[in-house]
């Protein structure tokens, strides 16, 4: 189900049809480096992850994160979308591409219309944003869509601290 469209890109709901894909961004170096090891390895865990993850929060929410393909070819570059994670109060944008799609500008058109969504359709006043407080991408990144570092987080007791970004005041 089609969810946004910009210039290049789709997003959409993913779907247990989407699990070869997960499968491969979700072991992606880069991706285990900076959001990590979500214990994937084989394609029933990515079907898994997509039912248990990504619909039921579909589901519960109305959001989620998207499969991001490029319109006029329909192949799948990465994720980009909503998350709302249980100790954090608010909403936060996400995304993950694969290497060969970097420094394209397509995180940032696809972060940009999943925000614009999120504040106009769905009415979110606040989106915040984590990342690895190595990925110095990520972080320019978010800065670029208008957030700010605000302070390091835990997401839970044993987690390692990540970057908190939030609206510029």
């Amino acid at each position: 189900m089609k969810v946004l469209e910009t210039d290049r890109l789709r997003l959409r709901r993913l779907t247990v049809d989407d699990a070869e894909f997960i499968l491969r961004l979700m072991n992606e170096p880069s991706f285990l480096r900076f959001i990590g090891d979500k214990g994937v390895r084989i394609l029933d865990e990515a079907r898994k992850y997509i039912l248990n993850g990504q619909v039921a929060s579909y589901e519960k929410f109305g959001f989620g994160l998207f499969l991001t393909e490029l319109k006029d070819t329909g192949v799948p570059i990465g994720t980009c979308g909503l998350v709302k994670r249980e100790t954090l109060d608010d909403v936060d944008v996400g995304f993950a591409f694969l290497p060969e799609f970097w420094k394209q500008g397509y995180a940032f058109e696809s972060a940009s219309a999943v925000m614009t969504w999120a504040r106009n359709t769905l009415g979110l006043k606040r989106i915040v944003a984590i990342t690895d407080p190595d990925n110095d991408a990520s972080m320019k990144l978010l800065e670029k869509l208008g957030l700010r570092f605000e302070r390091m987080i835990k997401l839970s007791e044993d987690a390692p601290e990540v970057k908190l970004f939030t609206p510029f005041s």
